[in-house]
């Protein structure tokens, strides 16, 4: 078994099959709909550079967000682990700033995934045992992560634009 392309694979075939022809037809109203009050998005600071609502510690609970700050995540996070499959290192403050419509944050979304599928499934067996720069973490275990944020993300998305619909 070529556990690299499995890997690959269930990150390949939620968003191919389940997430992105979900997020189809996704409108910059709904992209920026903040479901409650205090919701995190994304925003222009000072400069007017857009950027995600952030905090640390974050606040408790955690606070709702928007379409817009769930895709700007999963577009930094896919942006950071680049480094895995081959990519530039890359500072979470020197990532690239979110996307201001949906459809250029789904674009850029897909040009991750498809790299990340293809970067994963050729690391073999020996590149997933590799050890990363965050201890106790192999390229595995940081690949399986990436994989289940977007799952999880993909999911809350989905369930926000149902909440869209049906506001």
């Amino acid at each position: 078994m070529n556990w690299s392309q499995e890997v690959a694979q269930q990150a390949g075939v939620h968003w191919e099959r389940q997430f992105r022809p979900r997020f189809e037809g996704m409108s910059d109203e709904e992209y920026f709909w903040e479901p409650g009050p205090g919701a995190w998005s994304v925003r222009p600071d000072a400069g007017g550079v857009l950027r995600a609502d952030f905090a640390v510690p974050p606040p408790e609970p955690a606070p709702v967000t928007t379409i817009a700050w769930r895709l700007a995540h999963l577009n930094v996070l896919f942006e950071l682990q680049q480094v895995l499959i081959g990519g530039p290192a890359i500072d979470w403050q020197d990532a690239t700033p979110p996307p201001a419509t949906a459809k250029e944050s789904l674009d850029r979304l897909d040009g991750f995934v498809t790299a990340w599928v293809e970067g994963v499934g050729n690391l073999g067996d020996d590149g997933l045992a590799q050890a990363t720069s965050t201890e106790g973490w192999t390229v595995a275990s940081m690949v399986l992560h990436q994989n289940r944020e977007l799952i999880h993300h993909g999911a809350e998305i989905a369930l926000l634009r149902d909440l869209y619909r049906l506001k």
